[in-house]
Order: C-alpha cells, then sequence, then structure tokens
C-alpha cells in the first residue's frame, strides 16, 4: 500500500504535462488548471512536492527501457549477472554486465531522462514556491524536501554517468537547449550545498501518515555516502557554498545521527525486507512502492508502483504458493555465495534453487541464486492489477548498519564498536575495526541491495568487477559468464548518443567509449 507522498502523484502528472503549453491565441483558461495558474495555494504545493518524490519511483522511460536502479547496479556490480529468459531477453543488461555498454544503450539512456525529469520537478518547485500561498513554516520544509530530492537525483546521475549538465534552474527557451556539461567538482558541490542547506529545515522525526518524507537524518546519511564516493574516486573534499565538508565534518553528521536520530538495527536482519519492516527504525531513507493504484498498462510502467527490480530478479517460478512468475534476471554470482558461506545473512540474502517449490524454468546465465531481498516472493504480491507490474517491496536506500558502518570507515572512535553491533546482530564474533574488516562487512551486510558496484569504484577494487568462479549449478558454456572490466570508462555509463545529437554536439562523451 502506498504511504501518504504518493497518494495524488499521478493524477498531478496531467497538470504537469501540461507546463509551458500554449494554446494558438495564448489565452488563459478560466475553467483548468495549466502552469500558469496552478502555483498558488498550500494545497497545490504539496502536489508538486508529491510529483517530485514520485520520480523516486520511476524505473522505465516510456519508449526507451526498463532500468531499476537496484538491478541494474548490482548486474555492473560483480554480485550479479544480466540473465533473463535467455541470450536475447538479457541482452541489453548484460552490455552492462561485461562493460560493453554502446553509446545507443537504451537502459543508459532511460537513467538519463529519469534523472532529468526529478531534477526538473525540484528545479521548478523551487523557482515559484516563494510565490505561493503558505506558511514559513510549509515553504522551508518543502524546500528542504525539493533540496534533497534534487540532490539525490544529481547524485544519481553523477555517479552513473560523471560528465553531465548542471541545472540549478529550469530551461525557460530554446536559446538554453544547449547546456554544456560541467566538471564532478561542480555537481558535487552543488549536492552538498543542497544537502547541507536542507538539514536544518527537514524534520528528525516524521508522523505514521507521512511515511515515506525526508527526514534530516536521511540527509545527513545521504551526505556521507556522496562524501565517500567522490573522495574515493576524486581525492578531495567537498566544498558546500563557503563551507568545506571534510571526513571531520561528515562524521559529525553520522555521529549526531547514530546518536540523536533514535535509528537502530531490527533485532533480525531478514526483518529489514519485510512488509513489516517497512519505514522501520532501521530504515533511513527509504523509497515506497506498492499496488496502489493497481496497475494494468505495460506500455506505460512507470504510472503505476510497483517495484520492478522486484519482479525483474524473481525466478521464473510457476505453480509455485511461495514464488511467482518472476523474470531471473541479475541471478546471483557464485562469487558472493561463497563469500557469504556460512554466514547467517546467506538465507536472507541468497534464494537457492533448492528452495523454490512449483515449477523452475532456468534462463540466461542460471546460476541456481536468485536474490531474497528484492524478489518475487509472496508477501510482496500485489493485491490486484497485472500481476508482474504491482510487487510491493519497498527499496531500503540507506539503512542503520551502512550508517554504522560508514562512520567506522571515516574513523569514528566507536568504530570497533560499531562494527561489532553490525555483526552481533547476526551473532557473528568480533573482528578487528580495520578498513578491511569494515568494506567486507559491507560487502555482506548490504550485498543485492544496489550499493556493492558503488563502493567497489570509490575504493579503486575494480579487479573484484572479473567474474571467473563458476558454480555447480551454472548452466550454459564459460564464455557467458565470462566478464572483464573496461578501466578506459572507469566505471561509468557512456553519455547517451541521442543526448549528444539533440545537444548539437555541445555534450563530449565519455572516455572509453566510441
Amino acid at each position: 500500500m502506498k504511504k501518504y507522498i504518493f497518494k495524488s502523484a499521478k493524477a498531478l502528472l496531467v497538470v504537469l504535462l501540461l507546463a509551458g503549453c500554449e494554446d494558438f491565441l495564448d489565452l488563459k483558461p478560466l475553467d483548468q488548471e495549466v502552469s500558469s495558474n496552478f502555483y498558488q495555494t498550500e494545497d497545490q504545493a504539496k502536489q508538486a512536492l508529491i510529483a517530485i518524490y514520485d520520480v523516486l519511483t520511476y524505473q522505465s522511460t516510456p519508449g526507451v527501457s526498463w532500468a531499476p536502479f537496484i538491478t541494474m547496479s548490482d548486474i555492473l556490480s560483480d554480485d550479479a549477472y544480466a540473465g533473463g529468459a535467455d541470450a536475447n531477453d538479457g541482452m541489453d543488461e548484460n552490455e552492462f554486465n561485461t562493460f560493453n555498454i554502446p553509446t545507443t544503450s537504451l537502459i543508459a539512456h532511460s537513467i538519463w531522462i529519469k534523472n532529468y525529469i526529478g531534477i526538473y520537478r525540484a528545479n521548478l518547485f523551487l523557482e515559484v514556491i516563494d510565490g505561493i500561498d503558505a506558511s514559513d513554516e510549509f515553504k522551508a520544509r518543502t524546500i528542504a524536501e525539493a533540496k534533497f530530492l534534487r540532490a539525490y537525483f544529481y547524485f544519481e546521475q553523477v555517479r552513473f554517468f560523471e560528465n553531465i549538465p548542471l541545472l540549478t534552474e529550469t530551461v525557460k527557451g530554446p536559446s538554453e537547449y544547449q547546456q554544456e556539461q560541467n566538471s564532478p567538482k561542480e555537481v558535487y558541490d552543488q549536492i552538498a550545498l543542497d544537502l547541507v542547506e536542507a538539514i536544518d529545515d527537514l524534520p528528525e522525526s516524521i508522523v505514521p501518515a507521512e511515511a515515506g518524507r525526508i527526514t534530516k537524518w536521511a540527509a545527513q546519511a545521504l551526505l556521507a555516502r556522496v562524501y565517500l564516493f567522490y573522495n574515493g574516486v576524486y581525492n578531495a573534499d567537498l566544498v558546500a557554498g563557503q563551507e568545506t565538508v571534510g571526513q571531520a565534518e561528515v562524521l559529525a553528521y553520522l555521529e549526531d545521527l547514530i546518536s540523536r536520530s533514535g535509528h537502530d538495527l531490527f533485532e533480525n536482519y531478514e526483518d529489514n525486507f519485510k512488509l513489516a519492516g517497512e519505514f522501520g527504525i532501521e530504515s533511513v531513507f527509504e523509497i515506497s512502492y506498492g499496488d496502489t493504484p493497481e496497475w494494468w498498462d505495460w506500455d506505460y510502467v512507470r504510472g503505476g508502483n510497483g517495484n520492478l527490480s522486484a519482479q525483474m530478479q524473481g525466478p521464473r517460478v510457476t505453480g509455485s504458493q511461495k514464488w511467482d512468475r518472476g523474470w531471473s534476471f541479475a541471478p546471483v554470482n557464485h562469487k558472493l555465495a561463497l563469500d557469504l558461506a556460512g554466514d547467517p545473512r546467506f538465507e536472507h540474502t541468497i534464494l537457492t534453487q533448492e528452495e523454490l517449490d512449483g515449477k523452475l524454468s532456468t534462463g540466461y546465465q542460471h546460476t541456481g541464486y536468485f536474490s531474497k531481498k528484492y524478489s518475487s516472493d509472496a508477501e510482496h504480491w500485489g493485491t490486484g492489477g497485472q500481476f508482474e507490474l504491482n510487487r510491493t517491496c519497498n527499496h531500503r536506500v540507506i539503512r542503520y548498519s551502512d550508517v554504522l558502518l560508514m562512520a567506522a570507515e571515516l574513523g569514528s572512535p566507536n568504530a570497533q564498536q560499531y562494527l561489532d553491533k553490525v555483526r552481533d546482530r547476526v551473532e557473528l564474533a568480533s573482528v578487528p575495526a580495520t578498513i578491511e574488516n569494515i568494506i567486507r562487512e559491507r560487502r555482506l551486510e548490504l550485498s543485492l541491495e544496489g550499493i556493492r558496484y558503488y563502493d567497489v569504484i570509490r575504493l579503486g577494487l575494480t579487479d573484484e568487477l572479473t567474474h571467473n568462479v563458476r558454480g555447480p549449478n551454472y548452466l550454459g558454456d564459460q564464455q557467458i559468464f565470462d566478464v572483464k572490466f573496461n578501466p578506459s570508462t572507469k566505471g561509468f555509463l557512456p553519455i547517451p548518443q541521442n543526448e549528444i545529437d539533440l545537444s548539437g554536439n555541445t555534450l563530449v562523451q565519455n572516455d572509453g567509449y566510441l
């Protein structure tokens, strides 16, 4: 079931699609809402804010491709292959898996479009909010939310593409269509500025009726994630306006979160991925998915709110009481199964083919392993609509265990305590809080959550991306599982050729792509 922030998002899209449209007489209609007369009341501002939040759930672009974040990030990593029904079904995904991504990749283009939609809506909101008849308290909070969301979309975009245009205002006309790329530093510093400015005006807690809205703790945790990636790749601190945001500042934000937020670990690790655990004590930032509205339209998948990662990654099983009609994308690498061997988190992370009832159809790059965190399990089946389009599991973007491990990695004096706390939860013995042990704990604690690939890139561990461990249940020739990282790309995606063409070649292709 959807939470507060998305209830009226879909209805608002009709209004937003009218933004910038004028009839041939340039008349202002008196009987309908358009962009020129819409942004006036607090209720309308709330709807506009919901429209920004709504983009968080986008996992496809109509006429382009499906590109759910968790699935594609795990395929890029050494946690999973591409998969799908057969080589043709998983061809586009396998380009990511093998790092042979063409500049015409539909998946890359879908990611690009999604994030700039979110950025556009955030920019538009920030431009109109001052003129809306609303309380100062309402304005301060919603401006902070819009800045957080803009930072989130820019962070996803710059981690994927590195060299992107930085737009902090809406494009006003044809003269502004051709935007040059900014340096990564300019983009990351803007992300840091948005988050630092947002932190002071975001609430520390959210009432249940508003579950899904952003807290200051989410902003502090996201800033830490941004810093770790930027510092790891570029060996530099962030600059938020006139304020340097370095290791000490980021660690202070995390220590504040740990000591005052009320967030904690679930007693049971597996509760993180159950319906009962949604927006629970361990969830610092979570994206809501579900079956409201019930959705049927295959031609406009993002109109619904089902979690496509869960659909794509579930096993191709029929006649099962526990798993049903997944598509077997992102089959789990035997390498991860080996790393988790003997770890209590294995059974809550990896689904093995031996656990399946019903009839299993093996797909491309079959390994015998599937994700259990985001999958086609019975608990997350929708109650109506097209079965495959209504998976109900939320995306836990930042969990408290991640916060503890980030603080430990950043050199907290409590690093040993934080690492032990994560391991104690699953009854594992203490190990010294060295960087190597902390990074390994991240690998085991956060696997198959769309995080691993960015840790590999920021830590310079790209040798790990070569997949060469064959498991006993693998089907097919070894060559279909062989992966070799392409270092010339530095791990970034190509700028979509279609966008380069539309820019009149103002945009320049990333290194490593023709």
